[in-house]
């Protein structure tokens, strides 16, 4: 299977990345780019987006670009750093880019931006690479 039909493949199956209405913009083997347009759903109680709401996008770009390869991979570490915040219609940009590649481990680092190009979150992903193929 190419890149994209693994990554559409995915998302038929994820009701959550659906549900955060993700765009996959660019998908390519270790490298994804997504977009997403923050609904008042994804507030919390101060009025700005859940961290989880970029944490969600900054793992389903790591899930795309390390599954893009053709093998089954899964996250086994993952840490982000929130730091700025993000606004209800805000528009992110969510760049996902392997960093290191291994037989069994892959890890990626990914940036999140808003429409202003502020980076609003840094996240690293480690993946666990499965001997199961796509297709």
């Amino acid at each position: 299977m190419t890149p994209k039909e693994i990554v559409n493949e995915m998302m038929r199956l994820d009701a959550f990345s659906r549900w955060l209405g993700i765009s996959v913009d660019v998908i390519e083997k270790g490298r994804c780019e997504l977009s997403c347009v923050i609904s008042s759903e994804m507030l919390n109680g101060h009025q700005i987006a859940h961290g989880g709401i970029t944490y969600s996008l900054s793992d389903s770009a790591l899930a795309f670009a390390s599954n893009a390869h053709g093998m089954k991979a899964v996250s086994i570490e993952t840490s982000i750093s929130h730091l700025y915040s993000v606004k209800e219609n805000d528009t992110l940009r969510v760049i996902c880019e392997e960093s290191y590649r291994g037989k069994s481990i892959g890890i990626y680092h990914v940036s999140v931006f808003n429409q202003d190009d502020v980076l609003v979150s840094r996240f690293k992903g480690t993946v666990h690479i499965s001997d199961n193929v796509w297709g």
